[in-house]
């Protein structure tokens, strides 16, 4: 499948912004079943400075730096990306988990793909014992690290509502699970925590899921969004494996990578600072087109 995607962000200031720095991660990612055909930014006002570099987990970032006056920020990132992957793996597929542990810890690799980055506490997942006790019962004894976390992605859905009022970006974690409650974020970073409690390398991975309208209705224009979801290393043959706990589901084609880090703290879409006071306020627009779908304003 070939996807158009379109981010577009604007920042509306109360009063005039002398001086911007921001990192923005929005291209797609290359390879684990993804290519990249096209990806280009439009950015108003355009930056004094733009620095493109590729950052430690192969995360494409630009750095930019803004000196003009401003009342209105806005970044447009477009890309075409082509998604073929494999099917996921049958039931009771791969090592046992604690195989999978011990496997993690003996890897000699401190490549950006290698497990141990992943095994750790991280500042937006902290290991929460009742967290850990939550994922436990999901890991008996010689099960496998797969079918086990198909299990624990499976209770999360069951067990939390979506409810983008119950959490804000930077809600703790442990908020989030005593809430029950939250978006894909926290679904994730409640996956991760209890995935690394039991000392399996797990990841957090940003990109966007296709969405489909109801028959008979058009596709509107940005009312897609941005998504979440986990990456659980299943040992040295399966290797990484995605798990969508929000939805429920292995993925597959209808999700788009765009980065993968330690928690959401690697891989905001766009972060940095502004020199000015007063409020502002954030309007994201997000597409997911299929090739041959139109989207209607």
């Amino acid at each position: 499948m070939i996807y158009t995607l379109r981010h577009l962000t604007t920042y509306r200031y109360a009063r005039t912004v002398r001086y911007a720095r921001c990192t923005l991660r929005l291209r797609p990612r290359d390879g684990g079943g993804q290519q990249v055909l096209e990806s280009a930014l439009t950015l108003t006002p355009t930056p004094k400075s733009r620095h493109e570099r590729r950052d430690f987990f192969g995360l494409d970032t630009v750095s930019l730096v803004i000196d003009a006056p401003h009342r209105d920020f806005s970044v447009e990132a477009v890309s075409r990306v082509l998604v073929e992957r494999p099917p996921p793996p049958p039931p009771g597929s791969g090592a046992a988990w604690e195989a999978v542990r011990e496997s993690a810890l003996a890897q000699p690799s401190l490549g950006p793909d290698g497990p141990a980055h992943f095994l750790f506490a991280s500042r937006r997942v902290p290991l929460e014992p009742a967290v850990t006790a939550y994922a436990r019962a999901s890991f008996s004894s010689g099960r496998s690290a797969y079918d086990a976390a198909r299990e624990l992605m499976q209770r999360i859905r069951e067990d939390f509502r979506f409810d983008s009022k119950a959490t804000t970006v930077s809600t703790p974690l442990a908020e989030a699970f005593r809430l029950k409650a939250g978006v894909c974020q926290d679904f994730a970073h409640v996956m991760i925590a209890g995935l690394r409690g039991l000392g399996l390398p797990a990841a957090y991975v940003s990109g966007y899921l296709r969405t489909r309208p109801p028959p008979g209705r058009p596709r509107l224009r940005g009312a897609d969004a941005s998504h979440a979801w986990v990456a659980l290393w299943c040992g040295p043959d399966m290797r990484w494996i995605d798990f969508d706990p929000t939805n429920d589901c292995v993925v597959r084609d209808d999700h788009i990578v765009v980065a993968r880090g330690r928690d959401y703290g690697d891989v905001a879409p766009i972060d940095g600072i502004v020199s000015a006071s007063g409020a502002q306020k954030l309007a994201v627009e997000v597409d997911v087109i299929p090739e041959g779908e139109a989207a209607q304003a």
